[in-house]
């Protein structure tokens, strides 16, 4: 390990150990400013490949993993409350801080959407939709205005907050619907799904995510696409990551890592349409792709840049 890395894991050893410290993560200005203090950290492109850390560092990145992951639900429940105030919850989404970074995700994952489907969805899974669904109100808003939207969150309280954002709107309120559910309870509504989102902290280490990956492999209908959530380099930190052998019964069509405020990266993958029998398995077992090394990470962007959609 560099020395440029070694530096980084101390500073998020360090980052870390005072974020263990505070007696709540609920949005505070404590709070606010050492997760501040941590993405910007985390940001920069970094070589550093947190599968090859010692295990202290592994068992510390887990933990602040779920951290992070408990302070982002308590931070957009916060902001849910808010907005769940007004008249019309969707004309105020901008008091959200993060509002502009999923303006930007969800065009990116638009992007990639578009150019690994054929058609238009009709209807779509957001799994891990949470109380403040900002990545289906911008999708459906924006980009896929005649698309049906089904949010499935474990949490009903999270699923009430999220149904209020878009009961006044005349259109929305119609075209999104929340489900509360375990999503590995869902079997067979899976196959009625063009496109299945899975939510970044839906699955919160690497067994709990193969485990929800495997899940939609057996129930989504052949040939629809499922985008993932991952992260690479240093911001591993912050998000799990999703690597390409991961996704047993899917083809990876792209992967793409972005290097601005946009944390997440996206991965796209389709379920293959084929099943092969297996002696060893038994019936049914899917065809996976023969080399994960094979999977090309390329940009999607090199004719459509952020900037110029959304100015």
């Amino acid at each position: 390990m560099g020395c440029q890395d070694e530096l980084l894991v101390e500073k998020v050893c360090e980052m870390y150990e005072k974020i263990s410290r505070l007696e709540s993560l609920k949005p505070s200005k404590d709070v606010n400013m050492l997760f501040t203090q941590l993405v910007l950290t985390c940001m920069p492109p970094s070589p550093i490949d947190v599968t090859k850390l010692c295990k202290r560092v592994q068992e510390m990145r887990s933990k602040l993993i779920r951290l992070c992951g408990e302070a982002e639900g308590l931070l957009e429940a916060h902001f849910s409350t808010i907005l769940g105030s007004y008249e019309n919850p969707l004309d105020h989404l901008k008091v959200f801080p993060y509002y502009s970074n999923y303006l930007k995700l969800s065009l990116l994952e638009f992007t990639l959407l578009s150019q690994n489907c054929t058609h238009v969805p009709s209807k779509i899974a957001f799994v891990g939709s949470g109380p403040l669904p900002l990545t289906s109100i911008v999708l459906a808003s924006y980009h896929l205005s005649t698309s049906s939207f089904h949010n499935y969150d474990i949490d009903p309280a999270a699923n009430s907050m999220a149904a209020r954002l878009v009961s006044s709107d005349p259109d929305l309120s119609k075209r999104m619907l929340f489900h509360t559910n375990d999503i590995m309870n869902v079997t067979s509504e899976l196959k009625e799904y063009d496109v299945v989102y899975l939510a970044a902290l839906v699955g919160m280490d690497k067994e709990e995510k193969i485990q929800v990956i495997a899940h939609l492999a057996m129930y989504m209908a052949p040939g629809a696409l499922l985008m993932l959530r991952s992260a690479h380099g240093a911001r591993a930190f912050l998000y799990p990551v999703i690597d390409p052998c991961d996704l047993q019964g899917f083809e990876v069509l792209s992967i793409f890592h972005p290097t601005d405020e946009v944390i997440n990266s996206v991965v796209v993958a389709r379920k293959f349409p084929m099943h092969v029998h297996s002696l060893d398995q038994g019936l049914g077992s899917m065809i996976l792709p023969s080399k994960c090394s094979e999977i090309q990470v390329f940009n999607p962007l090199e004719e459509l840049t952020i900037e110029e959609q959304l100015s």
